[in-house]
């Protein structure tokens, strides 16, 4: 710590924060979570723990003098034995509207995940701290954006003026459901995710449910979106349902009517945008599961790969062409009766094009352009004049 300065220890509490659904007291700190604590109770799942534990979109928000912010975190750190380290994740800090700075944090505990041997293993390691200095000293408006892709345990927030929470500016709150690619997969840092970036081009706060993985319709999810505030409601569902082979056709259109219907059990007239996935060549008519290729990985590249048989889409197996056609014969049939119902094919955001220029380096994730792609995109058409999120 810089003990030139006076510093100034703030209680980490929810006014604190933006973009969690709970905060979780720790032994040493506080846990920001995605999904409320009956949602989590009701999957063992634990990808799904370990998607909703990742910050995406969750920032703390706070008006001050300060020229100088200090924060204590424990990170957990993910390694694939096998794979190339993965890069710290990183912290975002926004004064003012405008990205000043970024740091990582090192140290943290570690979870170790074979890929191949489907185990996990968890080890406790150091408390880490990320420093940003050099504000200036006049009154900012500051949001420190936690890492996407990193459980984030925070511990202590420092800084060398008082801290005020920021109260409710007017800004609207739009809520969005997804999978790993709305939560951020392989964008370069939490305000260059495909939602962040659309939600700053709109001038809206985000609520970011993206849980890698775990985009599954899962009632709990969709309860927990039904109590939420929001002005502004997205979904985006697919690729999660193919590639982790959970259900086929028959029970595909119901589950999609059900998550439907227990949002608007909550939010009866908010703008809600049903968005069908995006371009992914290896599931368009090829079934899940997805499976990593052991082969890539033995080379040090993370890639995965379809191992659906085409066959037995006649079976009612889910692809992804499936998938879009569905949802838009759902969307147009419950908008006839709820005006603010709206459809997106999610390859008007990336479709074959953009695949072909900008190719998914795994087979299924996009890279730091294709999110920024992804993100202006949707803000153009969601945000636009006559778009579903139009004032």
């Amino acid at each position: 710590m810089n003990h030139d300065h006076r510093w100034i220890t703030t209680p980490l509490t929810a006014d604190l924060l933006r973009g969690a659904l709970d905060l979780e007291r720790t032994e040493r700190g506080v846990l920001p979570h995605r999904l409320p604590a009956r949602a989590r109770a009701q999957c063992d799942d634990g990808q799904l723990a370990l998607a909703e534990s990742q910050p995406s979109g969750v920032r703390l928000v706070f008006r001050t003098r300060a020229t100088a912010v200090e924060l204590d975190t424990l990170p957990t750190k993910r390694v694939y034995p096998g794979a190339p380290p993965r890069p710290d994740g990183l912290y975002d800090l926004v004064v003012d509207g405008r990205l000043t700075g970024q740091a990582g944090a090192s140290g943290g505990d570690t979870l170790t995940i074979d890929m191949v041997a489907g185990t996990a293993e968890h080890r406790a390691g150091p408390i880490a701290t990320v420093r940003f200095a050099g504000l200036g000293g006049g009154d900012k408006h500051v949001e420190l954006w936690l890492p996407h892709n990193e459980t984030t345990e925070l511990i202590a927030l420092r800084t060398d003026a008082p801290v005020e929470p920021v109260p409710d500016h007017g800004r609207r709150v739009w809520l969005h459901h997804g999978s790993s690619i709305s939560h951020g997969s392989d964008a370069g840092s939490p305000t260059a995710t495909w939602p962040a970036v659309a939600a700053a081009l709109g001038g809206v706060d985000l609520v970011n449910l993206g849980l890698g993985g775990s985009a599954l319709l899962d009632p709990f999810t969709a309860r927990a979106m039904r109590d939420a505030p929001a002005d502004l409601i997205s979904v985006k569902i697919g690729i999660n349902l193919v590639n982790a082979d959970v259900m086929r056709l028959r029970a595909f259109a119901p589950a999609v009517h059900g998550f439907l219907d227990t949002l608007r059990d909550g939010h009866p007239a908010t703008p809600l945008l049903v968005l069908s996935p995006l371009h992914c060549p290896i599931h368009e008519d090829t079934p899940g599961p997805s499976a990593f290729d052991t082969a890539a990985l033995s080379t040090g590249r993370l890639r995965f790969r379809a191992i659906g048989d085409p066959a037995e889409r006649a079976n009612g197996k889910l692809t992804l062409r499936v998938i879009r056609e569905e949802l838009a014969r759902i969307a147009e049939r419950r908008a006839a009766d709820d005006p603010h119902l709206h459809f997106l094919d999610g390859q008007a955001l990336y479709g074959a094009a953009d695949y072909a220029e900008l190719p998914l380096p795994d087979e299924l994730h996009p890279d730091p352009a294709s999110h920024r792609r992804i993100g202006e995109r949707f803000a153009a058409l969601a945000f636009a004049p006559d778009g579903p999120f139009t004032v």
